[in-house]
């Protein structure tokens, strides 16, 4: 009689235990693919939002800035900068992930993510990691630049680390979970143009939500864009709406329920292995 060969070792075979419980190269390659695929365009990808963030101040600062007065207590220019620098990181930390995603898909090379040892966990930090790398580098430029022109400084130099990087984690597994449910570029133009862009400009990032109805104000503070523009605001001027440890742990909360959601997706292959 042969002799029966013990099971193999599951864990082996499908190549992760070799790398540890983390497979820390893999996971530092992927973020850095994504980092260098947006570095490689950054004229596209943060000169382009730089400019669009100051035009919206100029325009803004000139249109109604001497009209409008002060708010909260400080020019309003002041007021709307730190609105204007998320609107800017948000948008861009989103079409990070769901672009790249996108791009894989349409090329064909999806599987080139999805074959090597990576744990569906892995693939989620690795890719939300490189939306974080675009979302601090937009949000850097646009401080770097802007805000000495303006005169501007931060007040709460580690609120606006802490919420720079919910903003930018937050909006890159929303882009992940966009990329995912989207075939074709229009789809998640779609996503951008009916939620994501109409989430930030209706969540007090031209105006303060004192001055809103009643039942508008409500609406407003379940607009997590809302929690992350007013963290932002109080970081930078030291005033906001609501107090920022509220809008951090409900930021920090949602962002948790994103990267469950996309580790549910990326470990049952839904529409990425059809």
């Amino acid at each position: 009689m042969s002799e029966q060969l013990p099971p193999p070792n599951m864990a082996t075979d499908m190549g992760m235990r070799r790398f540890g419980r983390v497979n820390w190269l893999g996971l530092y390659t992927l973020m850095m693919r994504e980092v260098i695929r947006f570095s490689s365009v950054w004229s596209q990808t943060v000169l382009a939002p730089l400019i669009t963030a100051g035009l919206f101040l100029l325009v803004f600062d000139l249109a109604i800035g001497s009209q409008r007065g002060s708010v909260m207590g400080v020019p309003f220019s002041h007021f709307l900068a730190p609105g204007i620098l998320m609107m800017t990181v948000i948008q861009n930390a989103f079409a990070n992930t769901a672009s790249s995603l996108v791009i894989s898909k349409i090329q064909g090379n999806i599987v080139d993510s999805l074959m090597p040892p990576l744990s569906p966990m892995e693939l989620v930090v690795g890719y939300t990691l490189g939306g974080v790398a675009r979302g601090f580098a937009v949000g850097l430029a646009v401080m770097i630049v802007c805000f000495p022109v303006l005169g501007l400084g931060i007040a709460h130099p580690i609120w606006a680390v802490l919420f720079l990087g919910l903003a930018s984690a937050m909006l890159a597994l929303v882009g992940l979970l966009a990329g995912i449910v989207s075939d074709r570029f229009d789809q998640m133009n779609a996503i951008t143009n009916f939620i994501v862009t109409p989430a930030s400009f209706l969540s007090g990032t031209f105006y303060s939500i004192d001055i809103l109805p009643p039942v508008l104000q409500m609406v407003t503070r379940y607009n997590p864009i809302f929690y992350l523009i007013d963290g932002m605001r109080y970081a930078v001027i030291g005033v906001s709406d609501t107090s920022p440890v509220t809008g951090a742990l409900f930021c920090s909360g949602l962002t948790l329920v994103l990267g469950v959601w996309s580790w549910r997706w990326f470990t049952t292959g839904y529409r990425l292995k059809s």
